[in-house]
């Protein structure tokens, strides 16, 4: 393999993973593809070119800026507005044309080169309300959810990937369904090898989180930093749980694809932390307390957030059968990896403390 190009690559996952290539792949050209729409993504460029990455500023909604990059052997498709509250005031013109349109234009410039395509979904294309309505037990820091369940594809393993798919997802869940819809297609009609991966919440350095997408560093920068949080619905308790994978985690198993596209092109899989990486709001306040030693108001808000679920736990048996990954660092680590990021790196709390 001679140039891989990762599309979103100086955002957080695109630029971890485009470092990490180009350490490990000495004759393989890296390139790093963004508009750098994303605030913080302009400190990854000098990152990127520091550790020997190419940088080009071009946007996946435009299909020639795509076709500029020349030929490449495979594709990393990380690009997209990531944000579950994206659109929901009414402009979704980028949301879609990202997420979507841009999702079909680098299907289309693999398609013309032959290159394989590895495409990162989200959790987020799950409906809402089987989510919002499966069978859960309140414990004392946590929701969790119980051995018993009354709906396919879910169990105390988690979600897998035969859940039921109808019903609404949010405007962002529904521009990555659609656009693994259409990958599918692609894949089909021109027997593409295009690898799909539905990650969990991810996260780990050089993510400059919000509240509404990278919450581990988030939720940190704010201890860090002094900055009052929320507890938002599910009765102000901060037991919602969400599992998170280390970007690490995700790099090794993208390793793996790269060398075997076609073992992972058939079909989709969940990608994330599992039971064994996950935390409620609740349980990452504590640990976010622990590594800092700070302790920081937090209220509690009893309505609800748009498109906000109880619990989410990626069931990653099917991957870890197909190729034996699993995730290896957990929560404890996420948060200890990041939070010596934030205080280490010269510049970078500075876009925590605006």
């Amino acid at each position: 393999m001679k140039k891989i190009v990762i599309t979103g690559g100086a955002g957080f996952v695109g630029s971890n993973i485009a470092i990490a290539l180009n350490c490990d792949y000495e004759n393989c050209e890296i390139i790093a593809f963004d508009n750098l729409y994303r605030k913080g993504s302009e400190l990854n460029v000098p990152r990127l070119e520091l550790n020997g990455v190419e940088f080009v500023n071009g946007d996946v909604r435009n299909s020639q800026d795509l076709a500029n990059l020349g030929k490449f052997d495979l594709m990393i498709e990380c690009s997209a507005e990531p944000s579950v509250l994206a659109g929901k005031g009414g402009d979704t013109d980028y949301l879609i044309q990202t997420n979507l349109h841009g999702a079909i234009n680098c299907a289309d410039v693999c398609r013309k080169f032959d290159a394989p395509m590895i495409f990162l979904s989200t959790s987020r294309v799950y409906p809402i309300e089987p989510l919002v309505n499966c069978e859960v037990s309140e414990k004392e820091s946590r929701f969790e959810l119980r051995s018993s369940q009354n709906i396919l594809g879910l169990s105390e393993h988690g979600i897998a990937e035969d859940f039921p798919m109808n019903g609404a997802r949010s405007l962002y869940g529904g521009t990555k369904y659609a656009a693994e819809i259409m990958l599918g297609e692609y894949r089909d009609a021109f027997s593409l090898p295009i690898v799909i991966n539905r990650c969990g919440v991810l996260a780990g350095p050089w993510q400059f989180g919000k509240a509404d997408q990278g919450i581990a560093a988030f939720w940190i920068a704010a201890h860090c930093f002094n900055k009052p949080l929320k507890y938002i619905g599910f009765g102000g308790s901060g037991k919602q749980v969400r599992d998170m994978l280390h970007i690490d985690d995700l790099i090794r198993l993208i390793k793996l694809q790269i060398a075997e596209p076609a073992k992972f092109a058939n079909d989709t899989y969940n990608v994330g932390g599992g039971n064994f990486s996950s935390a409620s709001l609740l349980e990452l306040t504590g640990l976010c307390r622990d590594v800092t030693g700070n302790r920081i108001e937090i209220t509690p808000e009893l309505e609800m957030r748009y498109a906000d679920i109880p619990i989410y736990i990626s069931d990653n048996r099917k991957i870890t059968e197909c190729c034996g990954w699993k995730p290896e660092k957990n929560i404890e680590i996420i948060i200890k990896d990041i939070y010596k990021w934030m205080t280490d790196t010269p510049g970078v709390n500075t876009l925590f403390k605006d």
